[in-house]
């Protein structure tokens, strides 16, 4: 997908909740079936999100979060920008921004089916497998 075709905006749950739940819920409730509850958590209100939008058609497509910890999570592209970049572009953005912070590492827990694409973006998984929201993950660090 042309970079032109897409924005990659830094943003607070504050003032974009709204496009970035309606991704999570998509992604995650509606096609994972992570139950809705679980969805929405704590850090949300402290995290610094990630907002991927299709300017051509002004379309939310794809969100994740850092923490302050260097803890990545909630990345989720909509279903039809799959396989298309925009993952490694969001995932690049939000390492990216950890640097700026200093962070000399970040973690994140990838479902089991999605560490491939981790890998091919640096990280390297340890640990044993386990179970959140029904769906097998696996711990992941890249050093930066």
């Amino acid at each position: 997908m042309p970079d032109d075709d897409l924005q990659i905006l830094s943003c607070e749950w504050e003032t974009h909740q709204d496009q970035l739940a309606s991704i999570r819920f998509k992604v995650f409730v509606e096609e994972q079936r992570v139950p809705k509850e679980m969805e929405i958590d704590e850090d949300d209100p402290h995290a610094l999100h990630f907002l991927i939008l299709d300017i051509s058609n002004n379309l939310p497509i794809a969100t994740g979060r850092l923490l302050d910890n260097g803890h990545i999570g909630r990345m989720a592209v909509i279903k039809g920008y799959r396989h298309r970049k925009v993952g490694s572009k969001l995932l690049s953005a939000i390492m990216n921004e950890a640097r700026k912070r200093n962070m000399s590492k970040v973690f994140l827990n990838a479902q089991t089916s999605a560490v491939g694409f981790y890998e091919k973006n640096g990280f390297t998984a340890y640990g044993k497998e386990f179970m959140d929201a029904g769906i097998p993950h696996i711990k992941m660090t890249l050093t930066l």
